[in-house]
């Protein structure tokens, strides 16, 4: 293996290997547009689709012989253009520092090594672990997941989540009254500030429904959810029975005799929505359904505090931390890509063939296209 010229292309193609841990991107499933010869400063278009609203009734869609069409009223197809301007983003970031540039380092003779490793035993993940570059994909994966992540909270600026908008939704349909980190509500005694299913969760699928936000191909909105917020709905026994065997499994092709269940036992997976293995490679987890929902828990969600009264922890106003549960929609979100998309760039600044410098690179804009289509729910810690 020639250093300079096949290492870069083989790291750089684990950009692209999906990861269990960082299922945001998958669970959105965003409108991509990549034009080779964009540079960052230029920008992309993207597509916002949404729907006119009410349809009216036979009789207002009724037309006489005489009666002209024309152009007087005429408007454009259900969607608009969005112009997303490219930056340029590389990593790992500096550990001392997350908003300065860092690079990855690694020995010749180390790489050099490890070469011989995977040409003997060809176990790709022992080749990474071996010179540490899981680090730097890790750096990628967990970056982007966070872009995706952030994108789809810009949503709580429609302000509060009801059937003819998107926004943030707070337990007990509350709405925010205070400015910065103080929110101005307060729950009274008997009043949960945890998100609840058989209320909650229902008024937020109820909005979204007659908001007309579509649903994925499979006929399901999804959620991405923190972990607390996660420990919270499971408190539920309903929601618990359904986290905890959330489906039957995957049905074998190969024997379609055999109950689908078999798969949980013979590690076919990705059994009972969660992650599984295939050739030692991983397979994304497929969520689990609830009440119209496909559910996907998510590490990487950005932690939140709020300033609220609940009045059965502390009757005074405190700081709570508020985890997130984002409900959405398709097309949600998009992304404009320029250049070769992701890759990995070495530094030819190597003392004499030494070591290896090098970072990943990517040449994008994210941006969020329909805020109506995602409703961002919170759970209160307490």
């Amino acid at each position: 293996m020639w250093i300079d010229n096949d290492f870069p292309k083989l790291l750089g193609a684990e950009l692209y290997r999906p990861h269990p841990a960082y299922i945001i991107e998958m669970a959105v499933e965003p409108v991509v547009v990549h034009d080779f010869s964009k540079q960052p400063g230029q920008t992309v278009q993207l597509d916002r689709y949404r729907f006119w609203g009410k349809p009216g009734t036979k009789e207002s869609r009724e037309r006489t012989a005489d009666q002209t069409l024309g152009t007087a009223s005429a408007r454009n197809i259900v969607k608009d253009k969005v112009l997303v301007t490219l930056r340029e983003y590389t990593g790992p970031a500096d550990t001392r520092d997350s908003a300065q540039p860092s690079t990855f380092k690694v020995a010749r003779e180390t790489l050099i090594t490890a070469q011989r490793l995977l040409l003997d035993t060809g176990n790709l993940n022992v080749f990474h672990q071996s010179i540490g570059s899981l680090t730097l994909l890790d750096d990628y994966r967990r970056w982007r997941d966070r872009v995706f992540a952030n994108e789809l909270l810009k949503a709580e600026a429609n302000g509060a989540a009801s059937k003819d908008q998107g926004g943030y939704y707070l337990p007990g349909g509350k709405a925010k009254g205070g400015s910065g980190g103080t929110l101005g509500v307060t729950y009274a005694a008997g009043e949960s500030a945890k998100f609840d299913v058989t209320t909650d969760l229902l008024e937020v699928v109820k909005d979204m429904r007659k908001r007309n936000v579509p649903t994925f191909s499979d006929g399901y909105y999804r959620c991405i959810v923190d972990p607390t917020a996660m420990m919270h709905l499971r408190q539920n026994s309903d929601f618990r029975e359904i986290a905890r065997y959330p489906g039957s499994g995957m049905i074998n092709p190969m024997s379609p005799a055999e109950a689908p269940n078999a798969n949980f036992y013979q590690g076919m997976g990705p059994a009972y929505g969660q992650a599984g293995f295939v050739a030692g490679q991983p397979v994304m987890p497929s969520g689990f359904l609830f009440e119209g929902v496909r559910w996907f828990e998510s590490t990487n969600l950005p932690e939140t505090n709020y300033n609220l009264i609940v009045t059965d922890n502390d009757a005074s106003a405190a700081d709570y931390a508020a985890s997130q549960l984002i409900f959405f929609g398709p097309q949600a979100v998009g992304v404009g890509i320029g250049g070769n998309n992701a890759q990995i760039l070495l530094n030819n600044n190597d003392d004499f063939s030494r070591f290896i410098i090098m970072i990943w690179s990517l040449f994008a804009g994210f941006e969020v296209l329909n805020k109506d289509f995602i409703t961002v729910g919170y759970s209160f810690v307490y």
